[in-house]
């Protein structure tokens, strides 16, 4: 029985698949973020910020510096592939990017077209379309990388961090696919910048989210600011929690205000050859500063700052849709989208020219903000009694 036993033994051996393919961790090389620049001659810098691995970093009486938790390696290429591939020549791991929590892109290069680098994410499978797309403001994608944040080990991380809190405009590989490819719209990008305004740390220790990058025919025709980037985050019904401000002119102060809650609803008409679109915003939340001497937990005072917070409200869609309608003209808020969606008949009339029509539709705005609550921030502690509005 026993040779019989033995031969069985063999069989399974030589039968049974192992994991001949299998890569192990200690091959691989995490990339954590990557950016895209330009030469002057028009070649593509990639670049690569890369994670140390804990057991790759020296340790005490290691003679090795011991306290680097990422580096970036860079090459240049005719090609987008061609620079991957050198830079594969730099590392002695495999290039892994299923990690990689963000792609920054130069101004300089988004402004000359992003398509080439847009490509490459729809060949290989092993992309997450889950990452975060940003333009550098003013800078190159591989200066933002060597930023040493404080906050997160690997600088990249604190991207998703920010982003996660919705503070302004967060656009992954998958959004900006889905507007380039959908009908009626146009796509955009958050933008990031070096800032050196922060006292205790050096100036490359620090960046900061600054708005919003609009494209036209994947490339780069401008930014809108931070106001105008909540306008838009408004009119798409982007706008999840956020703070608004307004001013009182008749009380020479501010209040502000914590939204819990917004909606968005865009209606669009179409008769004979005028194309108009009607725009209903609502939002709620509570106040939470007051620097006015109204005593805001007075009804009459409630109906004063809720008026201001909504024309504060109108000034930011109205200035958004100037920049993009009359200055871009490019339709990135997706009025297009809301005729394709609700009209689809009309629409395949008006999509061919739409280009030319959507600096010229008119639009009509409608405001209203519900306050919750007032909290603590009726009046100002530090006035006297006089002083107070009632």
């Amino acid at each position: 029985m026993k040779p019989f036993l033995y031969i069985g033994l063999l069989f399974t051996l030589l039968t049974t698949s192992g994991c001949w393919d299998r890569t192990e961790i200690n091959d691989l090389a995490f990339i954590m973020g990557t950016a895209f620049d330009i030469t002057d001659d028009g070649d593509y810098i990639l670049s690569h910020q890369i994670a140390i691995p804990s057991s790759s970093q020296g340790g005490p009486g290691s003679g090795g510096g011991g306290n680097e938790k990422f580096f970036v390696i860079s090459a240049v290429g005719k090609s987008i592939n061609e620079a991957f591939y050198r830079l594969q020549k730099k590392s002695s791991r495999r290039l892994f990017t299923a990690h990689r929590v963000v792609i920054f892109i130069g101004e300089r290069l988004s402004k000359s077209g992003i398509e080439d680098i847009l490509d490459i994410y729809t060949h290989d499978s092993k992309q997450r379309l889950k990452t975060y797309m940003m333009v550098v403001k003013g800078g190159e994608g591989r200066d933002i990388l060597k930023v040493k944040y404080p906050f997160e080990q690997v600088p990249s991380e604190a991207i998703k961090e920010m982003e996660a809190l919705n503070n302004e405009l967060a656009i992954t590989l998958r959004d900006f696919f889905q507007a380039s490819s959908g009908e009626g719209i146009s796509p955009v990008l958050g933008a990031i910048t070096p800032d050196g305004i922060t006292e205790g740390l050096k100036e490359d220790h620090i960046f900061k989210l600054a708005g919003s990058a609009i494209f036209k025919d994947f490339k780069l025709a401008g930014f809108l600011n931070e106001s105008e980037t909540n306008g838009l985050l408004w009119v798409t019904d982007r706008m999840e929690y956020g703070s608004l401000n307004a001013s009182l002119p008749e009380t020479d102060g501010t209040v502000g205000m914590i939204l819990a809650k917004a909606n968005r609803k865009i209606t669009p008409q179409i008769i004979g050859d005028q194309v108009t679109f009607k725009i209903q915003l609502q939002g709620e939340g509570n106040i939470w500063e007051n620097t006015t001497n109204l005593d805001i937990r007075k009804p009459e005072n409630i109906k004063l700052v809720q008026k201001a917070l909504e024309t504060s409200v109108e000034k930011q869609v109205k200035d958004t849709l100037t920049k993009v309608q009359s200055q871009y003209k490019v339709d990135s808020v997706g009025f297009g989208r809301e005729i394709y969606r609700n009209k689809p008949k009309q629409w395949k009339a008006l999509k061919a020219g739409w280009n030319d029509r959507f600096p010229e539709v008119d639009v009509s705005l409608e405001v209203s903000i519900n306050i919750l609550g007032s909290g603590m921030a009726g009046p100002p502690l530090h006035l006297e009694r006089k002083e107070i509005k009632k």
